[in-house]
């Protein structure tokens, strides 16, 4: 017998060998019934695999956390087996379970085109409906060779191939289809209640421009048939608020063929930009921070010196200056660091908050830029604080607190991810240790509650990232808060301490934007291009309805220039429903339209953009009302 711990603190004893579904079932037959998968010891695994020793056991639904992995890993092996009934010719190549869905990528002459998307659907709900049972089996690693070898399958040879020497290989089994897998699945096809196949992509092979374009096929799926629809309804909704179609429509900004994932910002989205780094500047004035800037180009011995040489080569830009090699800078902080080493401090100086706007450059494959979200340079809202070892706590939940302040005035929800060491890192255990703590009490201290994200912190330090739910429910990674022991003496900083040596500073990087591009292209999104008035390009737009009205016009906008508001005429002689339809369109947040009426009475009639009418409001007490509306950012 075993000991099976639960997820509610019970312990069960089950006969060595018992399936993960056999202990469901004996805990209900209804969480057996809805299990889509489990976690064994923390490692997802699927219902019939045997418990072999004592366990720590969580029995998960579809809506668990992770729990939807099981059911779109499977769905990714259901479309592929409906593609090669369909096109035998066709080779496989990787099909994961990502965000939100699944993909496969597949190697065939054929040109997938929409309307084969159908097709391939209708082969999957045959396959769903025949109910095939999903096996798992291990083979040697020349028996995993032979076996793909006699199914043709040169890419899943070259996986197997990269593998290392001690490595379990594994298949799934479903029908007449095997793939190699590493799982986990669900129990059978006959569980994939509900799916659509989305869209036809290209993608390289293992992501890597200098492979071959394989054809991708993205697609999703649910367990029940309304959770699909809702999905799709909030998919036709993004598509309504995609940045790229509203940046257009505003005129905010464009990307060129002449710098593929270098966005040009336009007047109108200069002015949201601009906006957004004053409140930054005064935000961050208030809380003790200076700010620096440092140059985009630094010597490369710079970055051997940090340790992006060694772990971001690949992500940078390179020149040659004087005959001597140069790096695009692909983040700010060893920039940063020149900045704390142009003088001695004192431990009485600390903490040392340094905030920089600064631009970045990082070469990003072309398949993966997309608009704003995804460019080859931006200006991360970067801030360094250097600080003494008893100040770790407080200085953590300082900007915890700033970050909360910063994304309650944008309407933001957010959850928190602890992220710890990953493989590729620097630095002790010891060292590490004491960082991931140092976050964990913050975090803990703060009454947080958070996502333990394992081996996902950045090479030098552990860190804790915000993750912005937006209005309709998609997440967002922006803000992040990495503790760093290493470069701190990499670069050999010091402060002299109360005693009169020389000792060593810890150092938080930051960001809250993240980037600020692409925190404008979520705002874009979020707010579906209905900006707040604060943020607005146009404030208010003022609609005389004759030529008569316009000395009015122009005495009123006089006015509101001189109170900071940005205010526009529209001068034309059309008619003055063409103009209310042409300022909706431009999102504006306030139409001001002006007759007869509201000339001899010094009113204004006030259409606001989410209100509706509002009627003959006098014209000072708007204007004055507008200033406080802007002030408070409400």
């Amino acid at each position: 017998m075993v000991k099976v711990a639960l997820k509610d603190g019970s312990v069960r004893e089950v006969e060595k060998g018992t399936s993960i579904l056999d202990v469901a079932k004996e805990i209900s037959q209804g969480l057996a019934r809805v299990a889509i998968g489990a976690e064994l010891d923390g490692k997802k695994i699927d219902l019939f695999a045997p418990i072999e020793g004592d366990c720590q056991l969580s029995i998960l639904r579809f809506e668990d956390e992770g729990g939807e992995e099981f059911l779109r890993h499977t769905s990714a092996h259901l479309l592929a087996q409906a593609v090669l009934r369909l096109f035998p010719n066709t080779k496989l190549a990787i099909g994961p379970a990502i965000d939100n869905g699944f993909y496969y990528d597949f190697d065939t002459e054929h040109r997938f085109i929409p309307e084969d998307l159908e097709k391939i659907e209708a082969e999957m709900q045959k396959i769903v409906k025949e109910d095939l049972h999903v096996e798992r089996f291990e083979l040697s690693r020349d028996k995993a060779i032979e076996l793909v070898k006699e199914q043709g399958e040169d890419y899943k040879l070259e996986l197997i191939q990269d593998l290392p020497e001690d490595a379990v290989i594994s298949f799934y089994k479903q029908g007449e289809f095997t793939d190699l897998c590493a799982g986990p699945h669900v129990l059978s096809t006959g569980k994939i209640k509900a799916f659509k196949l989305l869209s036809i992509a290209g993608a390289y092979w293992r992501g890597d421009e200098k492979n071959k374009m394989l054809q991708r096929i993205y697609g999703t799926s649910f367990t029940k048939k309304a959770d699909l629809e809702a999905h799709l309804e909030r998919l036709e909704e993004a598509k309504k608020r995609d940045h790229r179609k509203i940046g257009k429509e505003l005129d905010l900004f464009s990307l060129n063929e002449e710098g593929p994932g270098f966005p040009f910002f336009h007047p109108n989205g200069m002015i949201v930009r601009n906006e957004l780094e004053n409140f930054w500047r005064r935000e961050h004035t208030k809380r003790g921070y200076e700010e620096i800037k440092t140059p985009i180009i630094l010597n490369e011995q710079l970055w051997k010196q940090s340790g992006h040489w060694d772990h971001y080569q690949e992500n940078m830009y390179f020149t040659n200056i004087d005959d001597a090699n140069y790096a695009v800078k692909p983040m700010n902080c060893p920039g940063s660091i020149l900045m704390y080493k142009r003088k001695m401090h004192s431990y009485r100086d600390l903490p040392i908050r340094m905030g920089e706007l600064g631009l970045v450059h990082r070469h990003e494959l072309s398949g993966a830029l997309h608009g704003l979200m995804r460019v080859r340079c931006f200006t991360q809202d970067d801030a360094h604080i250097f600080m003494l070892p008893e100040q770790i706590k407080d200085e953590i939940l300082g900007v915890m607190n700033f970050v909360d302040y910063f994304y309650k005035v944008f309407g933001f929800k957010y959850h928190i991810e602890l992220s710890t060491r990953p493989k590729d890192s620097m630095g002790t255990d010891e060292e590490w240790d004491l960082a991931i703590n140092s976050l964990r009490e913050a975090l803990e201290e703060n009454n947080v509650k958070y996502k333990l994200n394992e081996g996902d912190g950045a090479f030098y330090g552990p860190k804790i990232d915000f993750h912005l739910e937006d209005a309709i429910g998609r997440t967002w990674q922006c803000g992040t808060i990495q503790l760093d022991f290493q470069m701190p003496q990499r670069f050999d900083i010091n402060y002299v301490g109360a005693d009169g040596e020389k000792h060593r500073p810890i150092m938080i990087h930051r960001v809250i934007f993240g980037s600020i591009e692409r925190f404008i292209g979520i705002l874009i999104e979020h707010y579906a291009g209905k900006f707040p008035a604060w943020l607005a390009p146009v404030q208010a737009k003022i609609l005389p309805i004759t030529d008569n009205h316009l000395e009015y016009a122009r005495k009123l906008q006089q006015q509101m220039l001189e109170k900071d508001i940005r205010v526009v005429i529209d001068e034309r002689s059309e008619k003055i429903g063409f103009k209310i339809r042409e300022a909706r369109l431009e999102r504006v947040p306030y139409m001001l339209v002006i007759g007869d009426k509201e000339v001899e009475s010094e009113t204004v009639a006030v259409r606001a953009r989410e209100e509706g009418e509002l009627g003959a409001v006098d014209a000072s007490k708007f204007i004055g009302d507008l200033v406080k509306e802007i002030a408070d950012k409400a």
